[in-house]
């Protein structure tokens, strides 16, 4: 069976690429395989079901990867711009974040599905459509799934990464194309929690903590972020976290997790603070000495962790020594990173097709007919909405680029 233009994947950066080309050759044939009973399900997921779309401050320091993913997100609309067209109403919140108005990502997903039913685009779903196999060819592609084999003049795959398995996307076709000959950059979750040593979170298990926390390597400060901080019984999360997570995949066993739990306060105010309560609160017991700043579960544990003895013994039988180490937790409470949360709970992948194997309009280089998008690509951006907004950007080129070639070729 033969498609113009076949689409692997119906999420995000899939869909805007089904648009683009539709709009871009409207006599093409432009189909859509999602292997999912629907398309969009992870889409349906993002933002906590809000779907926060983009945000309003692009700029180079929120995108990681080999790909210069700013230079083509602003050779496209935003996503603000690029929804209001469809009719979508959205807002941003103080820190640039933009949501649809209804703040319901079935808002979203019904306006891509609504425009692609209006251009005629092809949307096959289901386990039949599973791709399997690819064979590019000098002018066009042979995909094969249970279904059967389709041939097409242009491939464009947009079929995301390995993060969030249970939404339909597992990292298949990255691999097909690695046994293709494409180059990967190392793959690991981003946007994700980090693990430490369980033996450091012992008594924080759902603590939150607004704070300022950096990600270090030896004596290397990589980036510092600020916000509420989670600790669970094995990983340190919060989307201060999360912005650090994709640091993994380059200093792996080498990177740690410093968290200023009181960034309001010097090291020295904290300190002063501390020799005042040891006077004020000197008859109580020592699980009292921080409870003034921290509520009773964290002011426990940080007080135990940098001065190590019983809690029923008195508050004035503290040394000097110990509340200046216990001013010095607060203030640099380390958690060496043991590896990132597993696939289910990362929002994104860091690494993927290398930008070495695809060139400013996205084809591939290996093979002039396949053009790659999305999370597929070597690309991760911030939590925020980076991630749709590059999944809405490199869709709309891919699938735009794509066109014209196949357009230009049947000439």
């Amino acid at each position: 069976m033969y498609k113009d233009i076949i689409i692997i994947g119906g999420g995000a950066s899939g869909l805007a690429a089904a648009v683009s080309a539709k709009k871009t050759a409207p006599e093409l044939s432009v189909t859509v395989l999602e292997r999912c009973d629907r398309v969009g399900k992870k889409l349906l997921a993002t933002g906590n079901g809000r779907c926060n779309l983009s945000n309003r401050d692009i700029s180079p320091e929120k995108y990681h990867g080999s790909v210069d993913a700013v230079k083509i997100i602003r050779a496209e609309l935003s996503g603000e711009e690029m929804f209001g067209l469809m009719g979508v109403m959205t807002y941003a919140d103080s820190q640039g974040r933009v949501y649809p108005h209804s703040e319901s990502a079935a808002t979203i997903l019904n306006a891509l599905r609504q425009r692609c039913e209006e251009l005629g685009v092809e949307l096959l779903c289901g386990a039949d459509y599973n791709v399997t196999s690819i064979q590019p060819g000098d002018r066009g592609a042979v995909v094969s799934c249970k279904a059967g084999a389709l041939s097409c003049a242009g491939l464009i795959t947009a079929a995301g990464g390995y993060a969030s398995p249970q939404h339909g996307t597992d990292g298949t076709v990255i691999k097909l194309l690695r046994d293709l000959g494409y180059k990967t950059a190392k793959i690991c979750p981003a946007v994700a929690p980090l693990k430490t040593d369980p033996s450091l979170l012992k008594g924080l298990k759902g603590v939150r903590l607004k704070g300022r926390i950096s990600a270090v390597s030896g004596d290397q400060l990589l980036r510092t972020e600020e916000g509420e901080i989670q600790f669970t019984e094995s990983t340190v999360s919060g989307i201060c976290v999360f912005d650090l997570a994709y640091l993994y995949q380059q200093y792996e066993g080498r990177l740690t997790l410093r968290a200023d739990l009181l960034p309001e306060m010097t090291l020295g105010q904290l300190t002063d603070y501390l020799f005042s309560m040891r006077k004020r609160k000197s008859s109580l017991p020592l699980e009292e000495l921080a409870t003034g700043l921290f509520a009773k579960n964290p002011a426990v544990y940080l007080v135990k962790r940098a001065i190590g003895r019983p809690m029923t013994e008195a508050i004035s039988t503290v040394t000097d020594k110990e509340l200046r180490s216990l001013a010095s937790l607060i203030k640099k409470a380390e958690f060496p990173v043991t590896g990132c949360a597993p696939w289910q709970s990362a929002q994104a992948t860091c690494g993927g097709i290398h930008g070495s194997c695809i060139d400013g309009e996205l084809r591939s280089r290996l093979h002039r007919s396949v053009f790659l998008c999305g999370e597929a690509v070597d690309v991760v951006g911030d939590c925020g909405g980076y991630n749709l907004q590059w999944a809405w950007s490199s869709g709309t080129a891919a699938g735009r680029n794509c066109a014209s070639q196949v357009k230009g070729g049947a000439k």
